[in-house]
């Protein structure tokens, strides 16, 4: 029984295995609808017709159950198997399509297509059992391009990248021209640490790219190349190349803007995000980017809303909370200040700089005791530095503490090199003062 090519739609990896794939995607041709001296005959021959019929219509539903009749007189065709395996294919159903595909190699150990549309169909929910009737059809087709990229893909996958890579550099070289496997290539090379090699894949399509459509995910790979060569004005260029044939891709627009923030242009990274949000709710990571633009401008009041929102995604977020209480300390509003801070604290005890910015909101907001405890926890992290001893001696003398403010005062001059801080000169005069006080003390 001859095979004649079909479509199979293959979701995982988003493409259509047409008629130039006849290897790829195939029904079984029905025989002509002819009379014969055996009715039984007959009766098969038009179930058969019946069904090729209905896969041409697209009726996949009325081709299983013909084909499904026909099967209960001769279970062992294995081309029949085989069609019925494509039509459960294009019913969405994959566990029945791999055991007729499985069926279909029991009675025709050589059947390559059945290897190739087993694996396509195992491939989406578990690459590592794709391999072994991919490398099967891929040894069947030796002179097929398509096998070893869908191979390729299995491996790569389940985490094979130097063999995956070796396959796609085999299908390269059956099919140079194609795209889709010199994409591949490229993106394996770069996953596997090899950007130089990958940026040079990425160039190569580049130079032969028939159009703007296969442009443009080269235009993407040798964005990300680079990026992992850190060259970032460059990446920045590539993706946008990228986003001028593709402006709904949020997530590159986000990207780029990522590295627009790194060059210090903040304005084209902002109205990338602009781009980004119109494509629905921002993510945690564009909400943190634009706090950070906002912060980098001074904008202290316009980075609040975006990291509110940032707090409301990812409320176990011990950044967000710390980013939130620094900028409403910026403000001066010390009492938000104080709340995302103690917040930021609690998912992250040690973080330094929380406990640091705490001390000042707690100090400016004059709560001495709560700043004094703050200061008492930084200095578990390490020496506390001039400032940080000015404002604990001033917390002591707030609260009435004269001995250990004087102390504090003592340190604080020791340490200080700026003699012309407002620090030093009220530090200065109060060890005076309360130098004398101390002594008044003594003399009663």
């Amino acid at each position: 029984m001859k095979f004649v090519s079909r479509l199979l739609l293959f979701g995982a990896l988003g493409v259509l295995l047409g008629p130039a794939h006849s290897a790829c995607a195939q029904t079984a041709q029905a025989p002509k609808n002819r009379a014969t001296a055996d009715p039984a005959a007959d009766a098969l021959n038009r179930l058969l017709a019946a069904a090729q019929d209905a896969v041409t219509q697209n009726d996949y539903a009325t081709a299983a159950l013909d084909y499904r009749q026909y099967l209960e007189q001769k279970p062992d065709d294995a081309a029949v198997h085989f069609n019925l395996g494509y039509a459960y294919t294009a019913l969405q159903r994959p566990a029945d399509a791999q055991a007729e595909y499985r069926k279909a190699i029991l009675l025709d150990p050589k059947m390559a297509p059945a290897y190739l549309n087993l694996g396509l169909t195992l491939l989406a929910s578990d690459p590592g059992a794709a391999v072994d009737p991919l490398q099967k059809a891929a040894t069947l087709l030796p002179d097929q391009a398509r096998p070893k990229l869908f191979l390729g893909t299995a491996l790569e996958r389940g985490g094979n990248l130097p063999a995956a890579i070796e396959q796609y550099e085999a299908a390269e070289k059956l099919d140079a021209k194609n795209v889709e496997i010199r994409l591949a290539l490229g993106r394996a090379l770069l996953a596997a640490g090899r950007a130089a090699d990958a940026e040079q894949q990425f160039h190569d399509l580049l130079a032969r790219a028939p159009g703007p459509a296969d442009a443009a995910p080269a235009h993407l790979g040798l964005a990300r190349a680079l990026l992992a060569q850190k060259k970032t004005a460059d990446a920045a260029s590539e993706f946008g190349l990228y986003l001028a044939a593709r402006p709904d891709d949020a997530a590159a627009q986000v990207e780029r803007a990522s590295l627009l923030v790194d060059l210090g242009k903040y304005d084209d990274a902002l109205a990338g995000l602009d781009r980004a949000a119109t494509a629905g709710p921002e993510g945690l990571r564009a909400l943190k980017l634009r706090a950070r633009i906002f912060f980098e401008q001074k904008r202290y009041a316009d980075a609040v809303a975006p990291l509110q929102k940032a707090a409301a995604i990812a409320p176990r977020d011990p950044d967000v909370a710390a980013l939130l209480g620094h900028m409403y300390l910026l403000q001066r509003d010390y009492a938000a200040a104080i709340e995302s801070l103690l917040a930021a604290r609690a998912l992250d005890p040690n973080a330094v700089d929380v406990i640091d910015d705490l001390v000042t909101a707690e100090y400016r907001a004059k709560n001495y005791a709560a700043a004094l405890a703050a200061l008492d926890a930084l200095a578990t992290h390490g020496d506390l530095p001039a400032g940080r001893w000015f404002i604990r001696a001033a917390c002591y003398d707030r609260l009435e503490q004269p001995v250990q403010a004087l102390e504090a005062y003592r340190k604080f001059l020791q340490m200080n090199t700026d003699e012309n801080n407002d620090m030093y000169f009220e530090a200065s005069a109060r060890v005076r003062v309360l130098t004398v006080e101390l002594q008044n003390r003594k003399k009663r």
